[in-house]
């Protein structure tokens, strides 16, 4: 019986010899690049539609590969697909499938192109959905974030320098900085959408081909706005992985940052938030804990989105054009950074709906620390027409005679006030207030109630 040709490495004429089984095993991608392949039937079918709209192949080829790639992508849903190492990666295992299926004719699928060209292309419709996937996920914690916020504009409490007690805020206006910075972090993903939406696909191997093909076809067919421009630079252009890691990289910084200060929170020291038993574990020797350990997790995790981009570039850092096996990672590295992020924010939307304010502790907190120091000295500046820097000295010769006296600064009285500055009247009681505290600070940006109410109110019509 004749050996079928089709059943072994596309290579095989020009080498020989087997490959080593190390080889096999760390050379084949398939349990990774897999997740490409409706990406990859997408690309192939669009680069055949191409190749009959400029008559390199006839009607009849090009509908029976059609054919063949629809059943496969069908098998692949409906899991009925055997995905074989032999065969390395996604596309050699859907291009044996397809010989299987409709025969010597599908030998036509891979004129005029390259894996190299094949897998970017591959890549960069799956990073654009899922840059989208992403998107819509820091939607909704941004929308959990100005639920809670909304809920929380009166509630005051300490806002922090160097983790001490440094002036009275809204945890509204606490809650909105993430909101800031969440908003940044969908920007910055739909900033790398413009290099994701130049089409790889036609530049073969590293040089183009000599075949009459339509770039521009191909590109409207696959949602691309524009071909590339210069084929040595598309098969080894990895910038938009770097793109996409750093963006996952800094949104995993921004879920760390706030989970820590979530962590803080709910420490028994501090005792600001209470976390729902929903989001909370125990301990196997401790009955009494609750540990926040889902916080931690989310702490932990932005570690590994570092560890991918890191790995990224240091992979990229010594390639010389064009196409190199070092670049095979890159799939590894994008699928691990992008499910990390993305049950990361699952995880934190879960978190921000199941905690709550303890209220009159951050109340409490708020009453220590003389946080209220910085409003008299801008009180003393605009009513008694000092200079800042005099107004600070009159002040820190106040807070030095709360501390004395044991006192917060709403226990001290005009007559002891009058110790320091003999002008001092009546109305500077109300600058120890609180909430007046937190309502004078109008500017933009600032931490006023009616602030707060207008940049949540923004946001809210921006959905």
């Amino acid at each position: 019986m004749a050996k079928n040709k089709n059943n072994q490495a596309v290579w095989n004429i020009r080498i020989k010899n087997s490959t080593s089984a190390i080889f096999q095993k760390v050379g084949n991608s398939i349990d990774i690049d897999k997740r490409l392949y409706r990406e990859d039937i997408t690309g192939s079918i669009a680069h055949v539609e191409m190749l009959f709209k400029q008559k390199i192949i006839s009607f009849k080829v090009k509908n029976k590969i059609i054919y063949g790639l629809n059943k496969i992508e069908k098998e692949i849903s409906n899991k009925k697909f055997e995905f074989k190492k032999k065969y390395e990666d996604i596309h050699i295992n859907i291009e044996k499938r397809l010989f299987e299926i409709i025969g010597e004719e599908a030998g036509y699928i891979h004129t005029a192109r390259s894996r190299n060209d094949q897998v970017i292309t591959d890549l960069k419709i799956w990073i654009r959905s899922s840059t989208k996937e992403i998107n819509i996920l820091i939607d909704k914690v941004i929308n959990s974030t100005l639920k809670l916020a909304e809920k929380n504009i009166n509630t005051i409490m300490p806002g922090f320098t160097h983790l001490k007690n440094a002036q009275a805020v809204s945890l509204a206006h606490y809650l909105m900085a993430y909101v800031e910075m969440f908003n940044r972090d969908k920007k910055r993903f739909i900033n790398n959408l413009d290099n994701l939406y130049e089409n790889p696909l036609g530049v073969a191997a590293l040089t183009g081909t000599s075949f009459n093909i339509d770039r521009n076809y191909t590109t409207k067919k696959l949602g691309f706005k524009k071909p590339t421009n210069n084929s040595i630079d598309t098969v080894s252009d990895r910038d938009f992985v770097l793109d996409f890691l750093y963006s996952v990289s800094v949104c995993s910084m921004h879920i760390s940052r706030i989970a820590e200060e979530l962590i803080i929170w709910n420490s028994d020291a501090f005792n600001l938030i209470n976390l729902s038993d929903k989001v909370v574990t125990g301990s196997s020797i401790m009955p009494q804990k609750k540990n926040p350990d889902l916080l931690e997790y989310l702490r932990g995790k932005s570690g590994t989105t570092y560890g991918n981009l890191f790995s990224m570039l240091t992979i990229l850092k010594g390639l010389p054009l064009s196409y190199f096996k070092d670049l095979q990672d890159d799939k590894e590295i994008i699928f691990k950074s992008n499910d990390t992020l993305t049950d990361s924010l699952k995880i934190f939307n879960e978190i921000l709906k199941n905690f709550t304010p303890n209220k009159k502790q951050m109340l409490k907190l708020a009453r220590s620390g003389y946080i209220t120091a910085t409003d008299i000295a801008d009180y003393l500046v605009k009513n008694h027409s000092m200079s800042f820097r005099k107004a600070y000295q009159k002040t820190a010769a106040i807070v030095n005679l709360a501390e004395k006296k044991k006192k917060n600064f709403d226990e001290l009285t005009l007559e002891e006030l009058k110790k320091v500055d003999s002008k001092l009247t009546n109305d500077v009681l109300k600058v120890f207030d609180l909430e007046n505290s937190v309502n004078s600070k109008k500017s933009y940006a600032g931490t006023s109630f009616d602030n707060i109410k207008k940049m949540i109110m923004k946001y809210k019509k921006q959905k």
